[in-house]
């Protein structure tokens, strides 16, 4: 009597609701409301784009991402696509995505200024005079490479 063989696992991909679309970068910039978060998104764009040579595209209504990866979920397999690095300049904070955590830049940190961290992969500050712009881009430069070394290849 023959016995069924196991089916392979098959990788169901996640339906995720932030994804990357054509939205405007600059018309969402122009969109934000208070003058000073709108001022300090159009010197992360800059930073971003000079650090990562990627073009810019809106994840989301909010969220304004730099390279992208298929990551795969440790809890449940399942994949999505995401951004490398990115940020969001919400009506609360300014939020930075750091992809790869902040565990490896623990002495980088301490130099940075004042700011918050949510998640593992989130740094909020409230504008960005209250960091030192030096460290942020070394931040950015060090979490971007990472993510490349990691992913080059997979896209």
């Amino acid at each position: 009597m023959a016995t069924a063989k196991p089916k392979p696992k098959t990788r169901k991909k996640a339906v995720l609701k932030t994804i990357q679309n054509d939205a405007d970068v600059g018309d969402f910039i122009n969109s934000v409301g208070d003058e000073t978060k709108r001022k300090d998104a159009d010197t992360l764009l800059k930073l971003f784009k000079q650090v990562t040579k990627e073009k810019p595209r809106m994840w989301g209504s909010s969220i304004i991402g730099f390279g992208n990866y298929v990551y795969e979920s440790p809890a449940t397999g399942r994949t999505g696509d995401w951004f490398m690095t990115g940020f969001s300049p919400r009506k609360q904070n300014i939020t930075i995505y750091f992809i790869t955590g902040f565990g490896k830049y623990e002495a980088l940190m301490k130099k940075l200024g004042k700011f918050k961290i949510s998640g593992g992969s989130c740094l909020y500050i409230n504008k960005l005079s209250d960091v030192d712009q030096t460290v942020l881009k070394q931040l950015v430069d060090t979490s971007y490479k990472q993510m490349k070394e990691k992913y080059s290849g997979k896209k």
